[in-house]
């Protein structure tokens, strides 16, 4: 197959974590022809879907892991499976691209479905599932910040869209810094914020459970590193081993049908202690970790799943 990877520089991703390195390296081992873009590339040309990028090889030689050829300009309808795989912020530019590139519909499988990416944000899915999360305001008006807050306590501020552990404030009992950081948050961004109780659990953890088209395969805990609330790989978190536990599968048999439903092939949710957080499925990691801490081939799984589509 002809696969296009729309992504941010591949040349610059670890090899040994990097998820979208794994999926490319995966698809070659498995005779698929290889093709990249960035974002910015990507146009819509009187009625083709477009973009200008390069035809590469991939390879495990950290520095020298990627050999591109000279850039071409291609339509994307030629193609058989083009992969979303940049990184947020999930913007307007971000947004556009899903738009484009849900007008390849008819003749490209496009990972994962661009239209339901738009319309499933990682942190609103969850608000599907009420049962299943810890008390969740999204406001970007203070006073009802403020009265969350004052109900609760001991809660964790984060902007709706951001991605990575950036702007994750925990805001305790005692805190008095509410007000200073809706100004500053509100001063650069129209955005609502996302406020949610803080579960202590997460000093033990925050799993990341990976579901291929809707069931689960795993799981690896990400721990935070010390003086830190947020567990994320990007900001010093520890990956673990771990398993599955019996309501990590629960959470996964009442989201799963839903997922493979709308053709979110590759999903990654995070889970604290007893409570699903958010639902990532715009550029989902934790690939090689759970490869690595299970023996397991889950690139190969993702890629069945394609081929099968495909056929």
């Amino acid at each position: 197959m002809k696969i296009a990877f729309q992504m941010d520089p591949i040349g610059d991703v670890n090899i040994n974590a990097d998820s979208s390195f794994r999926l490319a390296e995966e698809a070659q081992a498995r005779g698929h022809s290889l093709f990249f873009y960035s974002p910015d590339k990507l146009a819509y040309q009187e009625g083709r879907i477009t973009a200008k990028g390069q035809p590469f090889t991939v390879q495990r030689v950290q520095g020298d892991h990627v050999h591109m050829e000279p850039e071409v300009e291609v339509d994307l309808a030629d193609f058989d499976v083009v992969w979303l795989r940049q990184d947020p912020p999930f913007d307007m530019h971000y947004i556009t691209s899903t738009h484009l590139l849900d007008r390849l519909a008819a003749t490209t499988l496009v990972v994962n479905d661009p239209f339901w990416v738009r319309n499933y944000p990682e942190k609103l899915l969850v608000l599907d599932f009420p049962n299943l999360t810890p008390p969740t305001t999204i406001a970007r008006d203070l006073d009802t910040i403020k009265a969350f807050k004052v109900k609760h306590g001991d809660v964790i501020l984060k902007p709706l869209y951001g991605n990575g552990g950036a702007g994750v404030f925990r805001l305790d009992t005692q805190d008095r810094n509410l007000t200073s950081l809706h100004e500053l948050f509100t001063g650069f961004s129209r955005e609502p914020l996302i406020v949610q109780k803080f579960l202590p659990d997460v000093s033990k953890g925050d799993k990341r459970v990976i579901l291929v088209d809707g069931e689960p395969v795993g799981a690896i805990n990400r721990v935070p590193a010390e003086g830190e609330t947020r567990s994320n790989m990007h900001v010093g978190g520890r990956p673990e081993k771990i398993g599955l536990t019996e309501r990590d599968l629960e959470i996964c048999a009442k989201i799963g049908p839903l997922l493979k439903e709308k053709g979110q092939i590759f999903v990654g949710i995070d889970v604290i202690g007893d409570y699903l957080t958010e639902i990532n499925v715009t550029s989902p990691t934790g690939i090689q970790e759970l490869e690595r801490f299970d023996d397991v081939n889950i690139a190969a799984k993702i890629w069945e799943v394609i081929e099968a589509r495909r056929t």
